[in-house]
């Protein structure tokens, strides 16, 4: 296959095309280093100015108080499911609140659990994991060691609405890997955010963190150098070799988000057109495709619905897999379908997905 094909993938992601243009064209030589990033000094002042834009594009879009941290480190969202507790549950007297809120969130309740007492605050099993709890109400103990939130679920398809965080209580903690610069944030609402890169920030590789300074000092003396964030934050994420193509492709996605689409309200009020494109086909179908959230909790990222058979919703992924929209099929561990329209996706890849959504209902209808 020679030409770009719709890439609905839930992560690793698809890219801005622009993103993608000045990587290629920057991959033998950047900024006239005569090397590729691939190729550099994490030590360089080229370097430098990657990971120091990458940082200011960061603050700049999220409106990060000059009291937080950014931290660039690797391991994805699922090392830092054991390094939160390890700098702030271990050792202490008191225990960190869970929100159980779908799959990635009971993986971090695992790990939390090695490490000190964990309180699940609140867990949406009961409902399939189709709704969400109003955070505000849940009564989490103001002495808790932190309280702990995805912010959204891919594999349900289910997202925290803007406005959810508690204006006081325990530090929040907000594993946001999968709606990450999808949308403003309250930053000060939050003791820390953290997210793997590529769903919308960049490639594989990278997770960044943002943590308030003043947690730093909550941490206990004696954790491996690499699972203190201690020593991300003395020297400035550089202990080691940090993952440099990874920060370079975030600082160009950061760059594309800032400069091209106008920051992250533009970045929002996109992202909600193209989801409204799919969830009115679904409401639209009486029932022939149906959708796994509650719609007050719909995500914006990650659309998911069943068909009436698991045999439909085969010939379905098979179909469009076929005329160029790839990574349609559901989690294995739920089914259906899923479509992951990140901030990458063009509003022009959900609207030809939805136009075969179209197609393939009244297709089925005329031969039944």
């Amino acid at each position: 296959m020679t030409e770009r094909v719709w890439n609905f993938s839930a992560g690793p992601a698809t890219l801005p095309s622009r993103v993608l243009e000045v990587a290629r064209d920057e991959m033998s030589s950047f900024n006239g280093a005569g090397m590729s990033v691939l190729e550099m000094s994490h030590r360089s002042t080229w370097f430098e100015d990657i990971i120091g834009e990458a940082e200011t594009n960061l603050r700049e879009l999220l409106a990060v108080p000059a009291d937080y941290r950014v931290l660039f480190m690797q391991g994805g969202a699922s090392l830092q499911f054991s390094m939160v507790p390890m700098n702030f549950l271990r050792g202490g007297s008191t225990a960190a609140g869970y929100v159980v809120s779908g799959s990635w969130a009971k993986k971090a309740v695992v790990e939390a659990k090695r490490e000190g007492e964990v309180r699940v605050v609140w867990d949406g099993a009961d409902s399939g994991f189709s709704t969400l709890p109003a955070v505000r109400e849940l009564g989490v103990e103001a002495d808790s060691a932190y309280l702990h939130v995805t912010s959204n679920e891919t594999i349900q398809g289910i997202e925290f609405p803007p406005g959810f965080e508690p204006d006081a209580g325990p530090p929040l903690i907000c594993d946001a890997s999968s709606d990450f610069l999808s949308r403003p944030l309250p930053m000060s609402r939050y003791g820390m955010i953290y997210a793997g890169a590529q769903k919308n920030a960049g490639s594989a590789g990278l997770t960044v963190a943002i943590l308030r300074e003043d947690l730093l000092e909550r941490i206990p003396d004696g954790l491996h150098s690499m699972l203190d964030y201690r020593t991300f934050a003395d020297d400035r994420s550089l202990y080691n070799t940090p993952p440099a193509f990874s920060i370079y492709v975030l600082m160009l996605v950061t760059r594309w988000l800032r400069f091209d689409v106008g920051g992250l309200e533009e970045m929002q009020a996109r992202n909600l057109e193209k989801a409204a494109l799919l969830y009115t086909v679904i409401d639209e179908s009486d029932g022939f495709y149906r959708g796994h959230a509650d719609p007050a909790f719909r995500s914006a990222m990650n659309i998911t619905w069943r068909l009436p058979s698991e045999d439909l919703e085969k010939r379905f992924v098979d179909e469009a897999s076929a005329v160029g929209m790839l990574e349609l099929k559901g989690h294995r561990s739920v089914g259906g379908c899923r479509a992951s329209i990140y901030n990458a996706m063009p509003i022009e890849g959900v609207r030809v997905l939805r136009a075969f959504m179209q197609d393939f209902m009244q297709d089925f209808a005329s031969n039944s």
